[in-house]
């Protein structure tokens, strides 16, 4: 059978409660020996708690308010590094566009360069002048064509080599000279080639 300890233990706590209750002294003469000169009991004591507490709630509150401060910082430091993916990607998607600009107006310089040859045997076959102005139109178109292609390798490669510069993907995102170039070449080799195949 087994023996309750816990019970026997508890039992002797108990006796001893008991007895300690029995040889303390009477409330009112415990209470006049916490009585402080100044009349008011405990008075030395409280103050120490209350300034134990004070400082306990000091200490909550200012490790709160670093916590906070660590938080905002940390949001804010998230909001800068989101605006500055942000901007990123919209330089990127710029350069992307000015790359299809390039490519456009490759694809229609070689197109109207591809058009003109129809009226080539036409106009070869006459006078030196309208012979002149179609060379200097196909002149015009093939500058047109380089001028594309030469603007396309230096926005792909500034896009390449730009990683997260903003200032580098931005003069990227811009049309170069030649790129700016192209449009009025395709123009003016037409032109050459239209007033070619008037005066023929």
């Amino acid at each position: 059978m087994a023996v309750p300890w816990l019970r026997l233990i508890d039992a002797a706590l108990g006796v001893t409660d008991l007895m300690r209750g029995r040889r303390a002294r009477p409330l009112d003469t415990d209470a006049e020996s916490l009585q402080l000169p100044g009349g008011t009991a405990l008075g030395g004591l409280e103050t120490r708690l209350a300034g134990v507490v004070v400082a306990a709630l000091k200490e909550a509150f200012d490790r709160d308010t670093r916590r906070l401060q660590l938080e905002r910082e940390q949001l804010e430091a998230e909001r800068r590094r989101a605006e500055r993916a942000m901007q990123l990607e919209l330089l990127r998607q710029a350069g992307d566009r000015e790359l299809g600009r390039l490519r456009l107006l490759a694809g229609a310089a070689l197109a109207s360069w591809i058009g003109t040859l129809f009226f080539s045997g036409r106009l070869i076959g006459g006078s030196m002048t309208p012979r002149l102005m179609l060379g200097g139109g196909w002149i015009l178109l093939l500058a047109a064509i380089a001028a594309s292609f030469a603007a396309q390798s230096r926005v792909a490669h500034a896009l390449q080599e730009a990683g997260d510069d903003p200032a580098t993907l931005r003069s990227t995102a811009t049309s170069t000279a030649a790129g700016a170039m192209a449009p009025w070449l395709i123009v003016s080799g037409l032109a050459c080639v239209g007033l070619a195949v008037l005066v023929a």
